[in-house]
Formats: structure tokens, sequence, C-alpha cells
């Protein structure tokens, strides 16, 4: 018998028994409310101990506290949803960073957990442990069928729900929800992104494996078939990004756009940069406050935003994020010609952690956390 069965055998209600049969188990998951509703798989202490052979933390020291109950989220713990979530013990580490990366104060977990706004964790994964992993940058990056994006994004769902306690209804108050909260995990196809990466944008070395959190909607996919040139394209993103009912006309937040990498090549071939797109797309991606209702252009504008607004206007352009920088650009998918924009709950600001040791060094390769 290991260790890890040793104490959850003898830590009073740590085992539940239950009839060996996936339906039996399944049934009670969901009764307990320890499911995201889809089948899993038990996280039986043989199971847990494998996952958390590739920690290297403390394994009854709290990773972080998930909000709105706050609870310890454990390696023994956070292994636990990894198993149920159908990880392989070497995406543990992602799983791991990527809870850390949502306790950073600017992302608001307490807040983008309990909002009635319909966001949920997205996931940006750079660096070479994504690769080493199997993480999809390329054709259905944002969909179904690739087992690392989807485990992963599931393990931190369901962490958020068992261990933070954001239960629809009660810790979770989604007027509507997504299907992005079932898993929203990506790998940005750095191969096809004729710029710099997201990581090394931000000022991380190539070589550091990083994940970005983004509290965010839904992609809205940009169809652009016909457009020949950069100033084309953006033109139809612009169009897409430019909706009335988005918070981030009203915050100071973040929004993603993930061109395709034919749209990125485009765009990058008429000579813009990264900074360059920003900024058009600032300049270009706006409404007239009069495409508001009466009461919003009273409530949001005149009052909240009295500074700007109190006396602008009907016809004064709204931009949808508040600086041009705030923009997150990153290129992922396959062939073909869409990109997608994912707008975010506005009151949140991304993170980004880098894949490292417990003693603060890079971690090159996934390997290097397993355990003897």
């Amino acid at each position: 018998m290991s260790a890890l069965t040793t104490q959850l055998k003898e830590t009073p209600g740590a085992l539940i028994e239950c009839d060996d049969d996936p339906e039996a188990v399944y049934e009670l998951l969901c009764a307990k409310g320890w499911s995201d509703g889809l089948p899993v798989i038990p996280p039986t202490p043989e199971r847990v101990e494998r996952m958390l052979g590739f920690c290297d933390r403390d394994l009854d020291q709290p990773v972080v506290r998930i909000p709105p109950r706050f609870g310890a989220a454990t390696p023994v713990r956070v292994a636990a949803n990894a198993v149920m979530a159908g990880c392989k013990p070497e995406y543990f580490p992602l799983v791991l960073l990527a809870l850390e990366a949502l306790a950073e104060e600017q992302y608001n977990l307490y807040g983008t957990q309990a909002t009635t706004h319909p966001c949920t964790p997205m996931l940006i994964f750079n660096g070479p442990v994504a690769r080493e992993v199997g993480l999809n940058s390329g054709h259905n990056v944002m969909g179904n069928y690739h087992r690392a994006n989807a485990a992963i994004g599931r393990a931190v769902r369901l962490a958020l729900v068992n261990i933070g306690a954001a239960i629809p209804g009660t810790g979770d108050m989604a007027t509507a929800g997504t299907p992005a909260k079932f898993t929203f995990c990506v790998a940005e196809n750095e191969a096809a992104n004729p710029w710099q990466p997201l990581h090394v944008e931000l000022g991380y070395p190539a070589e550091a494996s990083t994940v970005t959190v983004v509290a965010a909607e839904g992609p809205h996919n940009v169809n652009d078939h016909e457009s020949l040139s950069a100033e084309g394209i953006l033109t139809m993103i612009a169009g897409t990004m430019a909706t009335t009912g988005s918070n981030n006309a009203y915050y100071a937040s973040q929004p993603v756009l993930a061109f395709g990498p034919e749209h990125a090549a485009t765009v990058a071939s008429g000579g813009f940069s990264k900074a360059q797109v920003k900024q058009w797309l600032f300049d270009h991606a706006t409404i007239p406050m009069s495409r508001w209702s009466p009461d919003n252009i009273a409530r949001r504008f005149r009052r909240r935003q009295a500074e700007q607004y109190a006396n602008a206007p009907l016809d004064t352009p709204i931009h949808m994020w508040a600086k041009p920088d705030d923009l997150i650009v990153i290129v992922a998918g396959g062939a073909g010609k869409h990109s997608q924009y994912v707008p975010t709950f506005g009151v949140t600001r991304a993170a980004t952690r880098a894949l490292k040791r417990a003693d603060g060094t890079l971690v090159k390769s996934v390997q290097e956390l397993k355990r003897a």
C-alpha cells in the first residue's frame, strides 16, 4: 500500500466506497455534484498517486485557494480533479500552472467565478512544454477531439467547481453560461506566427513554457475569404469586434484576437507589426454612442464614465477597449480564412505564469518534474 493510499485511508471522509462499475461511479459523482455533467474517470488513490508523479510540490500545501469558497487547492485535491478530467500525469504541471495564474490578483477569480456574465478561463499555452505534451495549436484548436486541450481545460474547470464551489445557481451565477465552461484550452501556433509569440512579447524567453489566462466569452468567428489586403482583413475583424453588448466597451479589459494563420500571413505581408495591428483595430473597432439605448447612454456613459462622456455628442466613437495595447493578439488554428475574436468579462486582466520548479528555475521539459 502506498504512502498516499495509507494517508487517505486514515483521513476521515477522504475515501468513498462505490461499486466498481462506470455507471455507478458516474451516478454517484453526479449526485454529489462533483462532475461537470459528463462521465469521469474515478479518482482512486492509485490514479491520484500516478498523477502526482509529475509534481515537485508539497502535496499537502495549497497551491492556491479557489473562491468563492476559497477551498484549499492542494496538489492532491487538484490531482483528483485531473484524474476525473482524463489528464495524463504529464499534463498535471500545466493544470497547476493554470490555477496559479488564475489566482493572480488582476485576474479577479472571485468576480469571474461568481458573475452573471458567461465567462470562463481561456488558457493560452506557449513554449516547448505545450508542444511536448501534445497541446493542439492547429486545426480545430478551440474545438473538440484533442485530449491534452480537452483534459487540461476540463481539469481546471472541475477544480474551480469542486474545490472553489463554483456551482451553478450558488457560487456560479452565470445567467446563461457558455459551452466553453466545459473546457477552453489552446496552444498558440508559434510556427505559423509571423510576429513574436505571446510569451516572448510579454518578456519571457522563447524557451520558457507559459500559460496566459483570460476570463473569456466563447470565440466569435471572423469569416473573410475575399479580402486580399491587410486593411481588408482588419476591416472585417474590426466589424466583428464592434458590438454594443460587449463588456470590453465599458472596462479597461483585454480581449483576445486569435488570427488564423492565413489571415496573419496576409496582414504581416502587408507590413503590419503586431503593435500596428493593435493600433489599427483600436482606431477602427468603434461604435457611435448613439447606437446604445438611451438608458445605457444616460447611466453607463453620462454617469459612470462622466469624465469622458458627460457632455460628449452622440456621434462620439466608443472604442471596444481602453487603449491599443490592451488587445491580446495570438495566432491559432489551421488552414482556412477564419480568425477568432474572444471578448472578456471586462473587470479582469490577463495573467501569465511561466512553468518553474519549486526552486524557481524554468522547466524546459515536463520530464524534469517527474518524481524518482
